[in-house]
């Protein structure tokens, strides 16, 4: 089956709940900085991610061998990895808009985003072949650190995300199934291939 059915389970992949963080300026005069902070013993002290630096051995990459073996797991990889990326930047962009929202207006923003997601990406993932749409689920738990089954839990809660998947593993998905390179051997080899292709080498 060509044609996924779940595109509004792959939509709410790019939705989660605010970190309730507080935001604080910092500086003097015109230069000043907006961050997110916390309070401990009445000192505010600022908080900043940092971007993640990966150490990555020559042996993490593929092999001419292995990417001529895997020339179609190749292609769904770099097809479906954008949207992943994309996923990630969207959780981290609610995260900061709804951290000031009151509880009451989260409901209505998060039915707005979503709106505007399936207006967005609905054609483009509705035309995933179902091996895609498969790697696009390992690839969001890369991105993001949750499984599908999580995000759809934290934003639309347990029953919701409980029908999706049982929906889901007709079509032989399992949301709650994490990526984990280090101890499955497909997982680990879509990792390494994500990672050739962010390093320009695939």
């Amino acid at each position: 089956m060509r044609q996924l059915s779940i595109p509004m389970l792959l939509m709410l992949l790019a939705l989660a709940l605010p970190s309730g963080k507080l935001q604080a300026q910092m500086g003097y005069g015109n230069n000043k900085l907006l961050a997110y902070a916390t309070i401990e013993d009445g000192d505010t002290i600022p908080i900043f991610h940092l971007n993640t630096v990966n150490i990555i051995t020559k042996w993490t990459l593929l092999t001419d061998k292995e990417i001529k073996k895997n020339q179609r797991l190749i292609r769904n990889v770099r097809k479906t990895l954008p949207y992943a990326k994309e996923a990630r930047r969207r959780l981290q962009e609610i995260e900061k808009e709804m951290a000031g929202l009151p509880p009451a207006k989260r409901k209505a923003y998060i039915k707005k985003y979503e709106e505007e997601m399936l207006a967005e990406f609905q054609e483009d993932l509705e035309g995933l072949t179902f091996s895609q749409g498969k790697v696009l689920l390992k690839l969001v738990d890369r991105e993001t650190g949750n499984n599908s089954y999580t995000l759809v839990a934290d934003l639309r809660g347990k029953v919701r995300a409980t029908f999706y998947n049982t929906f889901a593993r007709m079509f032989g998905f399992n949301m709650k199934e994490r990526f984990d390179p280090k101890r499955n051997k497909e997982d680990n080899l879509i990792d390494r291939i994500a990672r050739s292709i962010e390093l320009g080498k695939l």
